[in-house]
C-alpha cells in the first residue's frame, strides 16, 4: 500500500467517525421521557441582535426527572428565551415565573413513544446513508488511484477494506439506534 491509499483509508475512517458523532448527537436530542438539557441544545436566542446559543445565555438545571430550568443571567433576556423555546417547537411549553424558566417534560405516552422512535429510525437511516455516502467518494478515490497506476488487486483489496470499514460502522449505527429505542420504549 502507498501512502495516497493509507491516506484513503484514514480519511474514510476520520469522515465515519465524525458521521457517528453527528448521529450521536442527533439521536441524544431526542427525549426519552428525562430531562436532559440536551433538549434544548440547538435553541438559538436573540442576544442584542446575535444569535446566541441558549447555553451561552442562561444557566441550564435539571431539578428533578422531568422538568429543565432555564436561569438567564440577564432578568431582561426571559422573553425571548421563552419565545426562542415556543419557535423551537420541541413540543415543551416554558413555564415563566419572572426569574427562571421552566420546562416539564410530560409522561410519554404509547403513542408519542412510537413516534420517536420512529425519529430515531430516521436518524438512523440518515447516518447510514452519511456512510454510504462516504464509502462511495473513497471507493471513487481508489478508482482514481486504479487509473494512474494502482494495480487491480491492491485496488479490489482497498475496496473490500472499505466496505469492512463501513459495515462495522452501520453495525454501531444500529447498535446506538436500538439502546435509544429501548431508553424511548422503556418506562
Amino acid at each position: 500500500m502507498t501512502e495516497a491509499t493509507d491516506k484513503v483509508i484514514d480519511d474514510l475512517q476520520k469522515n465515519m467517525k465524525k458521521a457517528l458523532a453527528h448521529l450521536e448527537a442527533e439521536v441524544s436530542k431526542i427525549r426519552a421521557g428525562k430531562a436532559t438539557p440536551q433538549v434544548v441544545d440547538g435553541i438559538v436566542v436573540e442576544y442584542y441582535g446575535t444569535p446566541t446559543p441558549i447555553s451561552q445565555v442562561a444557566n441550564i438545571t435539571i431539578p428533578d426527572a422531568r422538568t429543565i430550568a432555564l436561569q438567564p443571567w440577564e432578568k431582561n433576556m426571559i422573553a425571548p428565551i421563552e419565545r426562542a423555546i415556543i419557535a423551537a417547537n420541541i413540543g415543551l411549553n416554558p413555564q415563566n415565573d419572572g426569574v427562571l424558566i421552566r420546562l416539564f417534560l410530560p409522561p410519554l405516552t404509547e403513542e408519542r413513544r412510537k413516534e420517536l422512535v420512529k425519529r430515531v429510525n430516521v436518524e438512523g437511516e440518515n447516518g447510514k446513508i452519511a456512510l454510504r455516502n462516504i464509502r462511495r467518494d473513497s471507493i471513487e478515490m481508489i478508482k482514481k488511484m486504479q487509473k494512474d497506476g494502482l494495480s487491480e488487486d491492491v485496488a479490489k483489496g482497498l475496496e473490500g477494506n472499505i466496505q469492512g470499514i463501513t459495515d462495522k460502522h452501520i453495525a454501531l449505527v444500529d447498535q446506538h439506534c436500538k439502546d435509544k429505542e429501548k431508553e424511548i420504549m422503556t418506562i
